[in-house]
């Protein structure tokens, strides 16, 4: 059971790993603002997810901590973001 959870471990973090990769380059490339916002959503999501497998390998709390710190500044600036495509400004 332990070298399936192991390799289960293993193939997660790559997959988040490889979606990172991708979400980089569509925020890096992305033709318009609205594809840069909705990557830096993702990477934010996939690096809350990376943070949970950690956690999960390692069986610590501090990563699950952590993963509630990053999705709650993620959420935050994608609202900014958007907020600030649609309006102009951020506060009113």
């Amino acid at each position: 059971m332990t070298a399936l959870l192991s390799f289960a471990m293993a193939f997660a973090f790559a997959c988040v790993i490889l979606a990172m990769i991708f979400c980089t380059v569509r925020l890096l490339i992305g033709p318009n603002a609205q594809d840069r916002v909705l990557a830096l959503d993702t990477l934010w999501m996939c690096a809350m997810l990376l943070s949970l497998v950690q956690g999960i390998r390692f069986g610590s709390q501090v990563y699950f901590e952590a993963a509630i710190l990053i999705i709650l500044i993620g959420f935050v600036s994608t609202v900014a973001l958007a907020k600030f495509l649609i309006r102009g400004e951020i506060i009113e």
